[in-house]
């Protein structure tokens, strides 16, 4: 891999939008920042922001490439190498796929994880996008258990997440319209739906006992843990005793607050800053960024979301996007413990975006470079791809 320059941008260095820097690239690394010429191959971006790449700890949009119509499901392969491709294009450099292993039959059962899961294994190394994995585990998924500690062995998990969607399910039990959605999901009758959900109902005593064990095994292992849709302060408290250093998505405020004052991330969703809130009309995040109750962004559900929210976010605030980058960069990064991305400087990672922010309202990927390859481009990047 050669040694390159990058000139003529404005970059983000620390806090500040730096104009007319130059960022040293050798092989997967920045060697230099605004350094003396080197006899590098230089390359001017005049009028782009180089920014750190983007680190998303939450995605599940994959799931629409996987099944785009209810029941109708495409290869795993082709599912991962078409997302991996609108990542990049978006600018994430470093993905968390948020894959979900529930008791439920279908889309998040436990054929579809097993595929995907492998698929992921198979396809790493030919992906641009740092792609890895963050199991979204359905806490009623008892019979599972034992899968997922020889994973958390194995490597193979790199973010837990404790999920705990069926009490909600359960509480529709006698809703055959709000059960319908699931059963469409899992490929399923209503009625068939509704035994199977009474049925992995009966157990819920034996989900703390699990819970307890997976989060003692990911802390052996140094898996980042988090818990999901934390309802109460108290829940909220309960698994950071577990080691959940990661609050996703928290329901109210209160529960924000206090994963704040024990010392964890709030994770929220970047579509929420983006729409201007929550389509749920749950809590919005960008009032919990603004008092310093959110510090790290997903795409969730919607890739784009992640370049775009914080260029709203800096909009609304009347500054300049430097502010609100890190929600999409280095604190996701440090929050998963991964030390050696998420800012622009020299030792780091060359995982770096460039963009085009002419347009205040839609501001663009020109080009996302990861561990030092140009991984996408568009016209304005076609020389440069070119010529590494």
């Amino acid at each position: 891999m050669q040694r390159w320059r990058i000139a003529g941008v404005t970059a983000l260095l620390g806090d500040d939008m730096v104009p007319g820097a130059t960022l040293d690239i050798d092989g997967p690394l920045i060697s230099g920042v605004n350094a003396r010429g080197n006899g590098a191959r230089e390359w001017r971006f005049d009028g782009l922001l180089a920014l750190p790449g983007i680190v998303d700890l939450h995605g599940d949009a994959f799931e629409r490439q996987l099944m785009p119509r209810p029941g109708v499901f495409f290869a795993d392969d082709l599912a991962l190498l078409d997302t991996d491709r609108q990542l990049a294009a978006n600018g994430v450099t470093t993905a968390f796929h948020g894959l979900t292993w529930s008791w439920e039959p279908g889309l998040r059962g436990t054929q579809r994880a097993l595929a995907m899961a492998d698929a992921l294994d198979r396809l790493r190394s030919a992906l641009a996008c740092d792609t890895r994995l963050h199991l979204r585990w359905e806490t009623y998924n008892l019979e599972v258990v034992a899968d997922v500690r020889a994973w958390l062995a194995a490597g193979r998990i790199h973010l837990l997440a404790f999920n705990d969607h069926t009490p909600a399910m359960l509480a529709r039990l006698d809703d055959a319209t709000a059960l319908s959605k699931y059963a469409e999901r899992g490929g399923t009758s209503v009625a068939a739906f509704r035994d199977l959900l009474r049925r992995v109902g009966e157990h819920g005593a034996d989900v703390p006992p699990a819970i307890e064990a997976l989060a003692d095994d990911a802390r052996r292992h140094g898996i980042p843990l988090a818990s999901h849709d934390d309802e109460t302060p108290a829940q909220r408290d309960a698994f950071h005793a577990l080691g959940c250093t990661l609050c996703e998505f928290p329901k109210t405020r209160a529960t924000a607050e206090a994963a704040r004052a024990g010392g964890d991330h709030v994770m929220m969703g970047a579509p929420n800053v983006v729409r201007g809130g929550s389509h749920l009309s749950s809590v919005a995040a960008a009032d919990l960024i603004a008092d310093g109750l959110c510090d790290v962004l997903t795409s969730d559900y919607y890739y784009p979301a992640l370049l775009h929210a914080p260029f709203r976010l800096a909009r609304d605030g009347g500054c300049d996007v430097s502010r609100y980058w890190p929600l999409v960069s280095g604190r996701p990064a440090q929050a998963a413990r991964m030390n050696d991305r998420g800012t622009l400087a020299a030792g780091r990672r060359a995982d770096i975006i460039l963009v085009d922010a002419c347009d205040a309202l839609w501001p663009r990927v020109v080009a996302t470079i990861v561990a030092g390859r140009i991984v996408h481009h568009d016209r304005r990047g076609e020389a440069l791809s070119r010529s590494l």
